[in-house]
């Protein structure tokens, strides 16, 4: 690639754990104060302790006083009002001692606060910090210049060096091995192909590559990641509010078992006591130490949740609203079947279409361009290439006219029979033909996610009690797809307006979430308890009203995210209960004259310490799924990868079942038959035997156990055993022409091996190629 000044693009910063002594100076000042004091005492000088703690005790007074007068202010009456009077009792009585302990558990308290927040949004500080500054541009005489980010528009040419951070999202022009840990959450390299998308972000694991910008950076993936987390800052969650509310019938308890200890005994040291064990540390700090480690965990999960609050509620959710197309489904269309005209060649039909489509920017047409490439066919450059919005694309594919669009005229017997097809199986229909009508057809689909069904379970098993799925697709279509995902309702032919309302009414009875990914899915997800959004491509409306963005295109990170809410306010709540219990007990105590105020400090601090630790659980544990380890990975990725030529294969099998059902007795029939045996026996039998003798045992653990493998195995069986009863048939062939009586079995063999197979596929995906945490569907 050429030697390019390596100062052009910035270095990733060199990350090293540096005490911020911002955060931890306080404490340190505070703790030496006290220990000098110490020291005073035990040299027998009192009054020099005495007045050493006591202006421990006043520092630590006045920040707390002139905040407890704000919330005044602003008519919010907390639990701070506690640690002020504790502190003013202690100098009141001189016990400067308990004061100056007070002081330095204020500290404490505030210090792990600290600690825990920076480790807790470390990742999210990390996006800032990485973010590129300039990019490398080629200019039309080839060379390299360096440019702003802001000057990078779409279509510009760029240079991606060993290291860099990719700038703009694009298209790589050459294959690239890539770092994207820190958009995906995926810690495994990732190679990318020729004409592959990369997002922004990024890092080059491997040699330079050049990229061609599809996106400005402001549009980019990364910008719109920077933008999210520079909202998502560490806000007080619910609990945390709730806590403060907590304190209307908490300090009046507090300050009357001051009261009545002082009215009974006389002693207005017992008051002080009570007023020092009631410091509500637990509350000010430990429960929002946990909502800020959620929020660190979910966005290492690729979940960018806005604040603190929208994290709480996700844990409370019970109700689940998903669009389908981008969130249930892949939300792109993928070509599934090409069907030929009876005589015709389907691998002709889609190079023909194929390379009429090379120039158009329609997703359909990338579906037909990608298809062809994965199988290998060698597309022609196409001439007088004209598109008409709605109808398709006509042009000359080596000078023979192709037309790819809209069927027009009355379509023939088999085009009937395709057409009938795909509104069966919910597909659409693209035609292929020239001057004189269709001579093949394209089926597309919008595949469901193969983690859908079983993210769904684990929604479930976190919690969600109600999962709803709205769509504005026909109600067929729709109803296939809750089937096969299980959810329990499901709303097609629905307007935005009518999400917004359906959102309305489930969110009246429970705290509801809604995922979408469009613009159309936009006012839903702002009605919602909490809204998110799939994909933070930064630019769409979906996004900028919702509290959540998953940065990575795998609905299962939504319960990773629901299961991480639900243990870290599980935890806040324990924290919160646990501490202020033992406060409460501590508080009695004192009353009755067995705690004196030094004591009581001393039991107070040890108490936050606990309830602060117990609440850093938090950065850890929850996620009820198990991982898989790199080398099980591996063969998850192969294996997957190696589905498409059994797809393929599949869709020969198919087409020779229709041949031999509709003319048994054609020539090329036979021929058809032998072919796909022959690719059955040499391709699809080798991967199943590789995936029971190797991949099957490799997911024996993680799925449940041998149990969990023995039906897929026997699915194995199955197939292996209609593959060799078309074999028999095609051996017992004495002139190379079927007989009327073996079509009715052999038909059975085929089309039950084209269902059984097929299921046998879908299965694979659900439920293991999805455990791979790779991003994307197999490549």
């Amino acid at each position: 690639m050429g030697a390019e000044p390596r100062e052009c693009v910035p270095e990733r910063p060199t990350r090293r754990r540096r005490i911020d002594w911002r955060v931890w100076a306080p404490l340190t000042l505070l703790t030496l104060a006290l220990l000098i004091g110490v020291g005073f005492r035990l040299a027998d000088r009192r009054d020099a302790a005495d007045l050493v703690w006591g202006a421990v005790t006043l520092a630590a007074l006045l920040p707390a006083a002139w905040a407890m007068l704000r919330q005044l202010w602003h008519r919010q009456f907390g639990v701070d009002v506690i640690a002020v009077l504790a502190l003013v009792g202690t100098l009141l009585v001189r016990e400067y001692l308990a004061g100056a302990v007070i002081a330095v558990m204020v500290g404490t308290g505030r210090a792990l606060e600290g600690y825990a927040q920076r480790r807790a949004t470390r990742d999210l500080r990390a996006l800032l910090e990485r973010a590129p500054r300039q990019a490398r541009r080629r200019t039309p005489d080839g060379a390299i210049e360096v440019v702003p980010l802001d000057r990078v528009a779409a279509g510009d040419r760029l240079l991606v060096g060993p290291g860099d951070v990719v700038p703009v999202d694009g298209t790589v022009e050459e294959a690239a091995t890539l770092d994207e840990s820190v958009v995906t959450g995926e810690s495994q390299l990732v190679d990318r192909a020729e004409g592959e998308q990369v997002a922004s972000g990024v890092v080059n694991a491997g040699a330079g590559f050049g990229l061609h910008a599809t996106r400005n950076a402001a549009e980019s993936t990364y910008a719109g990641i920077v933008r999210l987390a520079e909202e998502a800052t560490a806000r007080k969650a619910p609990v945390v509010r709730l806590a403060d509310r907590y304190a209307a019938a908490f300090v009046p308890f507090t300050l009357l078992l001051a009261g009545v200890a002082w009215l009974l005994t006389g002693e207005f040291l017992r008051a002080v006591a009570v007023l020092v064990v009631a410091t509500p540390c637990p509350l000010l700090l430990a429960t929002p130490i946990a909502i800020v480690s959620g929020l660190s965990r979910v966005a290492r999960r690729g979940v960018l949740i806005r604040e603190g609050g929208s994290l709480e509620l996700l844990g409370r959710a019970r109700t689940l609203l998903m669009d389908k197309t981008g969130t249930l489904t892949a939300g792109r269309p993928r070509a599934s079947e090409v069907v030929a005209a009876p005589g015709g060649d389907r691998d002709e039909v889609l190079r023909l279409a194929a390379s009429v489509e090379q120039l158009s920017p329609h997703v359909l047409a990338a579906a037909l361009v990608t298809l062809a490439r994965e199988r290998g066919l060698r597309l022609a450059e196409p001439a007088d290439v004209t598109e008409e919005p709605g109808r398709g694309v006509t042009g000359r594919v080596d000078g023979r006219l192709v037309r790819v669009g809209q069927l027009t005229g009355e379509p023939q017997e088999w085009a009937r029979r395709i057409r009938e097809r795909a509104e069966l199986a919910g597909r659409s229909t693209v035609w292929v033909g020239d001057d004189r009508g269709p001579f093949g057809a394209i089926l597309l689909e919008d595949p469901v996610r193969p983690d859908a069904r079983r993210t769904v379970r684990r929604l479930r098993e976190a919690g969600l009690t109600r999962l709803v799925m709205v769509t504005g697709d026909r109600p067929r279509t729709a109803r296939q797809v809750a089937q096969l995902v299980g959810v329990d309702d499901v709303i097609a032919q629905c307007s935005p307006r009518e999400k917004v309302d359906r959102v309305r009414s489930e969110a009246g009875r429970a705290v509801t979430v809604m995922v979408g990914d469009g613009v159309n899915d936009a006012p839903a997800l702002a009605e919602a308890h909490v809204g998110v959004a799939m994909g933070a491509t930064g630019a769409t409306a979906s996004a900028d009203v919702a509290d959540a963005v998953l940065t990575v295109d795998r609905l299962d990170r939504l319960a990773d995210a629901v299961e991480i809410a639900r243990y870290a306010r599980r935890i806040a709540i324990q924290s919160a209960a646990v501490g202020m219990g033992l406060a409460v007990v501590a508080m009695v105590v004192a009353a009755l004259g067995r705690l004196p105020p030094v004591a009581g400090a001393f039991l107070q601090e040890g108490i936050d310490v606990l309830v602060i630790l117990n609440a850093l659980r938090a950065l850890r544990g929850g996620l009820r799924h198990r991982g898989v380890p790199p080398e099980t990975r591996d063969l998850l990725d192969r294996y997957a990868g190696q589905h498409a030529g059994v797809r393929e294969a599949l869709a020969r099998l198919r087409d020779t079942a229709d041949l031999v059902a509709t003319r048994p007795d054609a020539p090329e029939c036979v021929p058809a038959l032998r072919e796909v045996h022959r690719r059955f026996t040499d391709e699809v039998l080798p991967h199943e035997s590789g995936e029971e003798r190797r991949l099957y045992p490799a997911l024996a653990g993680p799925p449940g156990g041998d149990e969990a493998t023995s039906t897929m195995s026997r699915q194995h069986v199955e197939i292996s055993r209609l593959v060799d009863r078309v074999g028999g048939h095609l051996a017992h062939l004495p002139d190379g022409r079927l007989r009327p009586d073996e079509v009715p079995d052999l038909l059975a063999a085929l089309y039950g091996l084209d269902a059984v197979l097929r299921l046998h596929l879908a299965i694979e995906e659900e439920d293991y190629f999805s455990l791979s945490p790779t991003d994307g569907p197999p490549r």
